[in-house]
């Protein structure tokens, strides 16, 4: 088991879903973006670091039916299973760090709340980018969600590098076409105000 790993199971273990920073009781923004991208029922969509996120509740409820969740902590997606029940067995489940992981097919939508920020080193967004790349349909959707520019500089007590939308742009390069960004002030349980800068690109 990885550094990475270790260190992510033991808060999934350790702290209560709903008592982590990034805890949301509905991912709002995420919706938003999903239904603005244009998926349809059948839509193929991943959801990076997913983890304990009732994101995909959300994409259960909205009858979503090629949903695909995965985290690189075994004990973040064991705790969804059990919220999800029965409906569970509805998800597909992938425990993988996204940088090591090879995607087996393509997705139409890619979403990522809270990754890539913590990819303060070059060659891991770099890794992330040729991940992406093998995952992502042409004409497919991504959407990513990182502190802001005026956001934390860590969390969970790992550093983390903030994002405007038109450095998130440059970042990814010629392949993506930013289509839209927002920001957001996500209030932790602890009542702090989180600043995220959320994004929209097209594959081209």
């Amino acid at each position: 088991m990885s550094t990475k790993q270790q260190h992510w199971n033991e808060v999934y273990s350790t702290k209560a879903a709903d008592t982590v920073s990034w805890f949301q009781p509905r991912a709002e923004m995420s919706m938003l973006l999903i239904a603005e991208s244009g998926a349809f029922d059948d839509s193929a969509i991943i959801d990076i670091g997913g983890g304990s996120s009732v994101l995909i509740d959300h994409l259960l409820d909205a009858d979503f039916s090629d949903v695909t969740v995965l985290d690189i902590s075994e004990r973040a997606l064991i705790g969804s299973k059990e919220r999800l029940g029965a409906r569970a067995a509805e998800v597909h489940w992938i425990i993988s760090d996204v940088l090591a992981w090879t995607p087996a097919r393509f997705y139409d939508v890619w979403h990522d709340r809270a990754v890539f920020h913590f990819l303060t080193d070059e060659d891991d967004r770099a890794a992330y980018r040729s991940t992406l790349l093998k995952g992502l349909h042409a004409d497919g959707m991504l959407i990513i969600g990182t502190f802001a520019e005026d956001g934390p500089e860590r969390c969970s007590g790992l550093p983390v590098k903030r994002w405007s939308a038109a450095a998130l742009a440059f970042e990814l390069g010629p392949e993506f076409r930013l289509i839209e960004s927002s920001r957001e002030n996500h209030r932790t349980p602890a009542g702090a105000v989180q600043p995220f800068t959320w994004t929209r690109f097209a594959r081209v």
